[in-house]
């Protein structure tokens, strides 16, 4: 009988065992700091999202009320993102992997 009881205090342990993942997930949603995150994650992914070329001539990257700003050092690069935002605001949530960025203003 004690054996039988061990068992299925196993499975009852098992059964409460979650992936980190899925811990992490829950308890930054729980805080409610999984946009934050995200920020952080587009800024840190900035070079790999556009390219080493266009991430020397960022000078600053920083969100405002849900905007992602970008500061250029090169005024014709500007005009040519500013041509392409939504392309850019399409590989920004593609990495991310949620609708992080809804805006873009590139300055």
């Amino acid at each position: 009988m004690a054996f039988i009881n061990r068992d299925k205090q196993l499975n009852i342990r098992q059964s409460d065992i979650q992936p980190v993942k899925d811990s992490i997930q829950a308890l930054l949603k729980a805080y409610r700091i999984q946009g934050k995150v995200n920020q952080v994650q587009v800024v840190a992914s900035w070079e790999k999202i556009v390219g080493k070329a266009i991430a020397l001539k960022t000078k600053e990257l920083y969100f405002k009320e849900d905007k992602l700003f970008v500061l250029l050092t090169s005024a014709p690069l500007k005009h040519q993102l500013v041509m392409s935002k939504t392309r850019v605001i399409e590989l920004i949530n593609l990495e991310v992997g949620e609708g992080v960025v809804k805006e873009v203003v590139f300055l």
